[in-house]
């Protein structure tokens, strides 16, 4: 069990560690029926959070189906298109996606869709690594007030949220708690 961490003043717990895992075992479902198994699908995680999120998300599916998923984790800082504003503070990472996924249906997996800004780039970054046959997008939380016309495939929780509000999604091995807040 999570250890309980105070909440930020002003802040509000929207998914806890029951919510969140359900709402993952729910994905992992969604992606087995749409795609009717697993066969020629990967999972690939955003960086930061969503590489832990597709890390869970794989091994739910290995649970259900009884076959692994490859995985893999895309850093997205050099497609972005605000590099030129974010400068020297763009921190890169090494991305690691150790197999083709030419004529794979790629699950592409990241903790909060918000303008829709992150997930391009990641499409643009996909293409070093091979043409996929589907990219299919999985998203913890959607927020809305998309800037693209991208919207995710599996969602975990939908919150409308106001423009000023930040969401956070906390992850047990980065942030010692698994929830999701707002403030």
């Amino acid at each position: 069990m999570a250890k309980k961490l105070k909440t930020e003043p002003g802040a509000k717990v929207v998914m806890d560690e029951v919510e969140m895992n359900r709402a993952l075992r729910r994905i992992a479902h969604q992606v087995i029926e749409t795609n009717k198994g697993v066969e020629n699908v990967v999972v690939v995680g955003i960086m930061q959070r969503g590489v832990t999120l597709a890390k869970r998300l794989a091994q739910y599916i290995e649970q259900e189906e009884g076959k692994s998923v490859p995985m893999g984790s895309l850093d997205v800082s050099l497609y972005r298109d605000d590099l030129s504003r974010k400068g020297k503070y763009v921190e890169v990472r090494k991305s690691d996606i150790p197999f083709s996924i030419d004529d794979k249906i790629v699950v592409l997996v990241d903790d909060v869709i918000f303008a829709g800004r992150t997930v391009r780039a990641a499409l643009d970054g996909l293409k070093d690594y091979g043409r996929a046959a589907k990219v299919e997008l999985a998203a913890l939380i959607d927020r809305g007030h998309r800037e693209l016309p991208i919207h995710p495939d599996f969602t975990g929780k939908t919150i409308p949220t106001a423009m000023t509000e930040d969401v956070k999604v906390e992850i047990m091995e980065v942030d010692g708690v698994d929830r999701v807040i707002i403030k």
